[in-house]
């Protein structure tokens, strides 16, 4: 099982590799596999901590990927989310996820939630529900936020 992370002021994912004493080594997940560490003040997220904010109750961010995976029919995102407006972006999401709070969730999460859905099919994952559900003892991070 691999762990997926965000790094706060480092574009793209990271999978983790490897835990030092004072940091991680990831790899990007894009083309270029490039290894880094990953330090304490690092605001590292595992994308297994993330959720998206609705109506009712959170609700992770792998059942939101796998949604939107669903809807793409396994394929990249074909929604042009960089030039698209606000209600456009809205829209769409609304497709992915109907009861998706709209004063919480920003226009930035849906983008980056694209963005990132673009990532991970391109690395060849998934199966989000088994890369991401987090696992006792396995979380970097506890915050719950809508990145």
């Amino acid at each position: 099982m691999e762990t997926i992370l965000s790094i706060s002021g480092k574009p793209g994912l990271y999978k983790l590799v490897s835990r030092g004493k004072m940091n991680l080594i990831v790899e990007a997940l894009d083309e270029s596999h490039k290894r880094i560490p990953a330090f304490a003040a690092d605001r590292v997220t595992s994308l297994g901590d993330i959720a998206m904010y609705t109506d009712a109750e959170d609700v992770p961010l792998w059942k939101v990927l796998d949604n939107l995976n669903k809807k793409e029919a396994g394929k990249e995102s074909s929604f042009n989310y960089k030039k698209s407006s606000s209600k456009e972006l809205r829209d769409y999401f609304t497709e992915v996820l109907p009861n998706f709070d709209q004063d919480r969730v920003h226009d930035s999460d849906i983008k980056k939630l694209i963005q990132w859905y673009n990532i991970l099919i391109k690395a060849g994952v998934t199966n989000f529900e088994e890369t991401m559900a987090p696992t006792q003892g396995d979380n970097i991070d506890d915050r719950k936020d809508a990145e």
